[in-house]
């Protein structure tokens, strides 16, 4: 058990600006199995979100309590996967072989790709949780949607491989092949908060979201040949997204 505490609290070191305890290391090893409980940190995120959202709206509108949730969110993660997503934008945008997309997605400026693709995304985020605000719970959803995406995300660290030398990483967690173990407790933490929507018909939401990950891995897979971490957190943006325009379509149309 000590050992699952520390591979979590792992996780929200690397992956959230939540202070932890100093004994918490990040070594290469543990960083690898910490991989298990991104979808828990997502419930961790989402849930601040929400809280946020839910205390915002007692004061504010609607759409301001969501924009602020929205900047909370980004704000407990450091916008690492946002990061990693306007990288991909800019690597696939602006280069046409393995190894430009790799130095693009390396370059920490941001280019035009990167710029355009973090408007749009957040810009359907925001629009589509308004339109999610008339239909259900926001918290609910925000938490679910941030558990189901890394969740979604983590699939790829399975089936995937490492395409880029370790020592030029900025997401070392990634570079080893996630063990099934890992997979399964991610998986379980995904999906657990759509339980509690009460309602059987939310887990048509993961039929888009496997197509949403069959088509950005085969589509990294022709391009560079596998992952990397900035692959994954363009995943998780997308997949989030995608839970989001499932849950209107379902509440709409079934």
């Amino acid at each position: 058990m000590k050992n699952q505490i520390h591979y979590f609290l792992t996780a929200v070191l690397f992956f959230t600006r939540i202070p932890c305890p100093k004994w918490v290391n990040h070594s290469p090893e543990i960083l690898n199995k910490s991989s298990r409980y991104f979808s828990l940190v997502g419930i961790l995120v989402g849930g601040i979100s929400g809280l946020i959202f839910y205390l915002s709206n007692l004061i504010f509108s609607t759409e301001v309590a969501l924009i602020i949730s929205m900047i909370s969110s980004v704000w407990t993660t450091g916008a690492f996967h946002e990061d990693g997503f306007a990288d991909v934008c800019d690597g696939f945008g602006g280069g046409w072989t393995k190894e430009r997309i790799l130095t693009i997605m390396k370059d920490s400026r941001l280019g035009t790709f990167g710029v355009i693709g973090l408007i749009s995304i957040l810009a359907l985020k925001f629009i589509n949780l308004d339109e999610l605000s008339e239909i259900t719970t926001i918290p609910l959803v925000l938490i679910a949607g941030h558990a189901i995406s890394r969740f979604i995300a983590t699939i790829l660290l399975y089936t995937h491989e490492y395409v880029r030398d370790i020592d030029s990483s900025k997401v070392k967690p990634t570079t080893q092949q996630m063990s099934t173990k890992s997979l399964l407790i991610s998986a379980f933490f995904g999906i657990l908060p759509l339980i509690f929507f009460n309602n059987p018909i939310v887990f048509l939401t993961l039929i888009p979201l496997f197509i949403t990950y069959l088509y950005m891995g085969s589509f990294f897979k022709k391009w560079i040949g596998g992952q990397t971490g900035d692959c994954a957190g363009a995943l998780q943006q997308v997949a989030e997204v995608v839970f989001y325009i499932s849950l209107i379509v379902i509440w709409k149309f079934f």
